[in-house]
């Protein structure tokens, strides 16, 4: 919102000179810039001042196990140009990487952004130790583990880059964007594989190193038989995911391969498909109980790819949350779909670098 001098005097409590001083080296650098004048009260109309979204641009990118959605931003995290690409995660970083590197050179000249990157933002489909921005030990994609994603893209821009789990991401983006008012709140994701992010008191909580919310990972009631990618058996993922609904299907004859013919099965109509999503949701539904009870948020988002099939899938949740957890922490809970759907990772990992680049120690050092 723009604002006075004056203002911004009474509201920081600032001396005029410090907050005169601060908003031209703000100017000077481009982050600010002159937004007419208001109307005066008696004496010299005030000139007022705005952010400036367009003195940069943000660089991002949300990678899953089979695709990427790629994106150029300004620095309020609204989208410049987007596209949607087909990968295979297994390929390994430097594949993917130069890949993504190359479509956002494309992006920006296609789109004429003319102004430099602040900063670039990954999502990848596994634990990412935040501080490092290193992958590890990812269950469907050894080949990353351990590999300096932000040395290796950093090299390529000569800006910060950072990296997060793509569930993390999708919390940040549908946060941001879709529920900005939610302080407490879980974003599940159920695609390829199933994660989640969790937003505590307006922030995203990582954890001690990254760790939190692996919710795929959790072991399912009643599962403990199924083997894992992660090497462990019974976790969530292993019974309740795209990939373990498109095995239980080709078991009993359905011809799927991948969660979008998971989704288009149940559209179609078909019974078999719709009952396993029905029970994945409730499995789901159950691990998701025990974190209703253990942070009491007040919404629950579920998103991913086999979110697309509908009220089939929450209703499943629903059944098993409101069911299992206790009325004080379900009275005036709500869980609901995704709003941002498949461009939710992409805009969290805008969102990651705009406040990462928009954070006062980073603001001090670009103005020297």
């Amino acid at each position: 919102m723009p604002r006075t001098r004056a203002e911004l005097v009474s509201q920081t409590g600032l001396t005029r000179a410090a907050v005169r001083t601060r908003l031209d080296a703000l100017r000077d650098a481009g982050f600010l810039t002159d937004h007419g004048i208001r109307v005066s009260t008696g004496g010299r109309p005030a000139g007022r001042l705005a952010f400036n979204a367009a003195a940069r641009s943000v660089l991002a990118a949300d990678v899953g196990a089979t695709h990427a959605t790629v994106a150029v931003t300004d620095l309020a995290g609204g989208p410049l140009a987007m596209r949607r690409l087909s990968l295979d995660i297994a390929d390994g970083p430097e594949p993917v990487l130069a890949r993504l590197a190359e479509t956002w050179r494309e992006l920006v000249r296609d789109a004429g952004v003319s102004v430099s990157p602040a900063g670039v933002g990954i999502g990848l489909p596994g634990p990412v130790e935040h501080s490092s921005g290193k992958p590890n030990h990812p269950p469907i994609m050894p080949a990353w583990d351990g590999f300096d994603v932000p040395a290796h893209v950093r090299a390529e821009f000569g800006v910060p880059v950072l990296v997060d789990n793509e569930a993390n991401l999708m919390a940040l983006g549908e946060h941001a964007h879709s529920f900005p008012g939610t302080d407490h709140m879980i974003v599940v994701k159920v695609a390829t594989g199933i994660g989640s992010g969790f937003i505590s008191n307006g922030v995203l909580h990582r954890g001690a190193v990254g760790a939190a919310g692996d919710l795929g990972h959790i072991q399912a009631p009643g599962s403990d038989d199924a083997p894992c990618g992660c090497g462990n058996t019974g976790c969530l993922e292993a019974v309740a995911s795209g990939s373990a609904i498109v095995a239980r299907l080709r078991a009993k004859g359905v011809e799927a391969h991948s969660s979008a013919d998971v989704v288009a099965l149940v559209r179609a109509g078909n019974v078999e498909a719709g009952q396993a999503i029905r029970h994945a949701g409730r499995t789901i539904g159950e691990v998701l109980a025990a974190c209703v009870s253990m942070v009491n948020p007040s919404l629950i988002v579920v998103g991913g790819d086999l979110a697309a099939a509908g009220e089939m899938l929450l209703a499943g949740v629903r059944e098993a949350v409101y069911c299992r957890s206790l009325p004080l922490a379900t009275e005036n809970l709500r869980i609901v779909p995704s709003r941002a759907g498949e461009v939710a990772g992409v805009l969290g990992a805008a969102a990651m670098v705009v406040h990462h680049v928009l954070s006062p120690s980073v603001v001090d050092q670009q103005l020297g």
